[in-house]
């Protein structure tokens, strides 16, 4: 088989079963956007280092600019649509548009996965904790500030959602 053959990769998209055939070649985001129809993944830098392109892969934040579609032969991946449920946003997802936090929303993603990966492990994190975490990712329209403040937003609704 020659390097650029067509490859049949299955994955669980946002909770859907779905095959394609891809160049072993192609990247993750490539094949999310080209392939799986989830444009929420954003080319950026193809280093790993802007965030865009984060998603969820078998329960864990990467940059799928950094993973080969054939390496993820199998996975379940969860992309920036699937985030919300039945049509509603997250509670992060809200806490960003409440709090004004996106812009152009290019680094939406990223940011939206690091501050739910935080949450998850801490679900009361500092100001620190939240800067940190978001620290992977590059937004060049809000400044971070409010970016943090929705991160404590929605830690503050998910705690209450908990309580109930």
């Amino acid at each position: 088989m020659s390097t650029n053959e067509a490859t049949e990769v299955h994955l669980r998209v946002d909770g859907e079963e779905q095959t394609a055939r891809v160049d072993p070649r192609m990247l993750l985001v490539e094949a999310l956007r080209e392939d799986f129809g989830r444009t929420g993944p954003k080319i950026g830098c193809l280093t790993g280092d802007c965030g865009a392109c984060t998603v969820r892969l078998n329960g864990d934040i990467v940059k799928s600019c950094l993973e080969l579609a054939v390496a993820c032969d199998g996975s379940s991946v969860d992309t920036i649509e699937g985030m919300g449920t039945n049509g509603r946003l997250s509670p992060v997802q809200e806490a960003f548009w409440d709090e004004y936090a996106f812009q152009c929303g290019y680094c939406l993603s990223g940011m939206l996965f690091a501050v739910q990966d935080l949450i998850d492990r801490i679900p009361d994190p500092s100001e620190e904790e939240i800067r940190k975490a978001i620290s992977g990712n590059l937004c060049r329209c809000t400044g971070y500030e409010n970016i943090v403040q929705a991160a404590l937003a929605a830690a503050a609704r998910t705690q209450s959602a908990n309580r109930t």
